[in-house]
């Protein structure tokens, strides 16, 4: 999802499924909710996803990373597809959940205003977004070249965005902020506890 998409699928070429562990907590959904997820990756949330509800779709613009994707067991082939979020190909008003878990993070501005535009465009009124992205207290905020404010793009062509509460907020913008907040923990590396942060939002979209 980033403006060198090709980047993206060099590296789940080398690195084959680049996404592990436990999946971000879900959110409280009807099970009959019609689920899109933004930038499925290898299929580590999407997984979880459609094991809990029966309406799930997702979309990545690696298709590596897609094909990865449908090769999770829990994972029908068509739950999958490569398409970019800043052009989705649904109607509006098709989803009752949005979930954008660090994706939009890896988009310059101008293709994060246009994800979140196209968010509400597919949202239907009483639905919602969920988002989390890297927040500015990461460890991580710094490494790589800054292409714009908090913005750094890797020796790979990879660009990572780090958010605040605040801009968070104003880019879901039409959509009303249920609750923005940055979820803190510390990471041990090498012996030294390291910060790491995400801001998560939910948005709703009034009817």
């Amino acid at each position: 999802m980033t403006d060198h998409s090709s980047a993206w699928d060099e590296d789940y070429r080398r690195r084959g499924n680049l996404w592990g562990g436990a999946p971000a907590p879900l959110p409280d959904l009807p099970a009959d909710a019609a689920v899109l997820e933004i930038g499925c990756g290898n299929g580590k949330t999407l997984g979880a996803l459609v094991r809990r509800f029966p309406c799930v779709t997702a979309v990545d613009i690696s298709p590596r990373a897609v094909a990865l994707a449908r090769r999770h067991p829990a994972t029908a082939r068509e739950a999958a597809a490569v398409a970019d979020a800043r052009r989705l190909p649904f109607r509006d008003a098709a989803f009752d959940a949005v979930i954008l878990v660090h994706i939009l993070g890896h988009l310059l501005l101008p293709g994060r205003k246009a994800v979140a535009s196209e968010v509400c465009r597919v949202l239907r009124p009483g639905g919602a977004a969920f988002f989390r992205g890297f927040s500015v207290e990461d460890m991580r905020v710094g490494k790589g070249t800054e292409t714009e404010p908090q913005t750094f793009r890797r020796g790979e062509g990879i660009v990572t965005h780090y958010f605040t509460e605040a801009e968070t907020a104003e880019l879901f913008a039409p959509l009303a902020a249920v609750s923005v907040r940055t979820h803190r923990w510390r990471m041990r590396v090498r012996g030294r506890d390291l910060p790491r942060a995400e801001v998560e939002g939910v948005f709703g979209k009034v009817g």
